[in-house]
């Protein structure tokens, strides 16, 4: 089975160079410029990618796809629909789901799952408790991007909070190790005081105070310090101050350093000044911040501090959202919206298309050793991503592939669409519909 992408302007390892792509039994055979154009072969299926951007597939390392045991929230059938929906072609699910991945059968119940279910390519985390280090030596190091840790304040159970326990985590951990880092007495401290003022149900537009700028660097200073105690590979999900940022170096080398941190979309493009007109829609956790916090992580997108940007897509019932700091759940459904929201950015001036390949293609394969994934290379599975400029859209509710059916995003218009995923060399979304029958792989790895 032959495929050409034929026309459009491609993006990949810092450049953009208008060339064709060749796929053959799903893998990226040939990328020719147009000045020697393909003419010698015979394809099956040609397509034209005229005035668009052929990227590589997005890598989003950081999902809550809810199965098993929260499925009327989402699972994986429906959020790998959104995710291919969004360009998305390889996902990493993270471990707070019911069973919680906390032992190797449930980590083998979900890969199991995601072989009859996923459109996209997949993988999950394992996740850390205060009582399974042992469990650690005994993964299949292929077959996982890494451990997660909630270290300080976790929802499901999964907090991990003596600090015995942690030392022996940071020590032994031989596998990337992504981190929530929040600090819960500093939260429960916030959140006592706002009760007291504002009765058991404090309104949301308090949660940036209740899980605050000190409750995340007070966390995250102690992350860093215990990586840089034992060696650990520390990666740092969802940075979302300004002050967490001088724990990172300027840098832009992988090789050289083994603390890097991420930034997800909500925190990129919202402040808690849109807690007014969208309420608990964007309570998330940690929370959204100060407009200068949001300049800040933006400035931080170009000069390496921030490695890569995910979404932690986490979708709850729209029912589940309602009431303050309290009784809202905490997590918004992005991953259908993520890419053309960075891509609104982009037109912005925050960054270039070139950065925003780097940032959610190149470096989370880079970071956590995807093989043969995140580029487009001969060799490489073909995972491509096709969008069009200057194709204006907005968001409804019938377009939304999320099982939750709502999005913070809803209303809003946007410049850029997603035109065709390709996943493996197989088309899974294109003018609008999720191809039913083709499913993704298992992501392997090699940690280096």
């Amino acid at each position: 089975m032959m495929t050409l992408i034929k026309g459009g302007h491609i993006v990949n390892e810092g450049r953009v160079t208008k060339a064709d792509i060749i796929i053959e039994d799903g893998k990226i055979a040939e990328l020719s410029s147009q000045n020697s154009p393909i003419t010698s072969h015979s394809f099956d299926s040609v397509i034209d990618a005229t005035g668009c951007y052929v990227l590589p597939g997005v890598i989003d390392d950081h999902v809550h796809f809810r199965e098993p045991g929260l499925t009327e929230k989402a699972d994986i059938d429906s959020e790998s629909r959104a995710a291919a929906a969004g360009g998305v072609t390889s996902y990493f699910d993270m471990p707070n789901c019911n069973p919680q991945t906390t032992t190797l059968d449930a980590l083998a119940q979900k890969q199991a799952l995601a072989r009859e279910k996923s459109h996209v390519n997949y993988a999950f985390f394992y996740g850390a408790t205060n009582d399974n280090i042992e469990t650690f030596s005994q993964l299949d190091a292929t077959k996982i991007p890494g451990i997660k840790l909630f270290m300080g304040s976790s929802t499901g159970n999964m907090l991990v909070d003596r600090d015995e326990a942690l030392e022996r985590i940071f020590k032994e951990c031989r596998l990337p190790l992504m981190v929530h880092c929040e600090d819960t007495a500093i939260i429960n401290r916030n959140m006592e005081e706002a009760k007291g003022a504002w009765g058991d149900d404090p309104p949301v537009n308090l949660h940036a105070m209740i899980r605050s700028e000190e409750a995340c660097m007070a966390s995250t200073r102690k992350a860093v310090s215990l990586a840089q105690k034992y060696g650990t590979r520390l990666h740092v999900a969802h940075i979302s101050t300004a002050e967490e940022l001088e724990l990172f170096p300027v840098c832009h080398d992988f090789v050289s350093t083994k603390i890097t941190a991420e930034a997800c979309v909500g925190h990129l493009f919202f402040t808690q000044l849109d807690h007014e007109r969208l309420g608990a829609k964007i309570k998330v956790n940690p929370s959204i911040k100060t407009p200068v916090d949001q300049f800040l992580l933006r400035e931080a997108l170009n000069d390496g501090r921030i490695s890569v940007v995910a979404t932690d897509h986490a979708p709850h019932l729209l029912s589940q959202k309602q009431g303050g700091c309290v009784k809202a759940a905490s997590g918004m459904p992005m991953i259908q919206f993520s890419l053309v929201t960075m891509l609104e950015l982009v037109d912005e001036g925050v960054l270039t298309i070139q950065r925003l390949v780097e940032l959610m293609c190149h470096n989370p394969a880079r970071l956590f050793g995807v093989q043969q994934r995140g580029f487009l290379r001969p060799g490489y599975h073909a995972d491509i991503t096709i969008v069009r400029p200057k194709s204006p859209w907005t968001v409804t509710a019938d377009c939304i592939f999320s099982k939750c059916g709502w999005s913070p995003m809803e209303g809003h218009q946007y410049q850029w669409r997603v035109e065709r995923t390709l996943c493996n060399g197989q088309t899974v979304y294109a003018s609008g519909q999720v191809v039913a029958d083709v499913l993704g792989e298992p992501i392997t790895f090699s940690h280096k």
